[in-house]
């Protein structure tokens, strides 16, 4: 289930949660910094840019295992779901309500992140739990309450 939405518009700026956000094939979330081609790492383009997920799971036990604390809009993905195995869908199409994607690579934590965060050891904390890039295959509309089915 999408349990949360986040967008920013600028390179940096604070995620901001919005109930409902436009999902655009080939190009991202309308409103969001990668979207309009702002975001921190757009130098780089490409598909791995246009949405990213993070199962709120994955946050709950990093906080048990490590102590670390991590709100998910301080995560700086723009999905948060719950009861969604992202590892597992690498490679994979899936469906956010009735927006089609397809699961590009696993969105590992980067020292960018842990800069922003000032948690220094996010790094390895977050490894192999940091959620999913993505690109969206159709336009439509996502809603916090969306089924995500595989």
């Amino acid at each position: 289930m999408l349990v949360q939405i986040f967008i920013s518009s600028e390179a940096g700026a604070p995620m901001q949660p919005v109930d409902a956000v436009a999902a655009v094939a080939g190009q991202g979330l309308v409103g969001d910094r990668y979207f309009a081609g702002v975001g921190s790492f757009s130098r780089w383009p490409g598909p791995h840019r246009e949405v990213s997920l993070i199962a709120e799971e994955a946050l709950a036990e990093m906080a048990a295992e490590t102590g670390i604390v991590l709100p998910p809009a301080e995560s700086r993905r723009n999905l948060l779901v719950r009861g969604v195995p992202l590892n597992d869908l690498v490679g994979q199409a899936f469906a956010v309500g009735g927006v089609r994607m397809a699961g590009l690579r696993r969105c590992q934590p980067c020292k960018y992140l842990a800069r922003k965060t000032g948690h220094s050891d996010l790094v390895r904390a977050l490894l192999h739990r940091g959620g999913l890039r993505a690109r969206i295959l159709t336009d439509g509309r996502l809603q916090v309450g969306d089924a995500v089915t595989w």
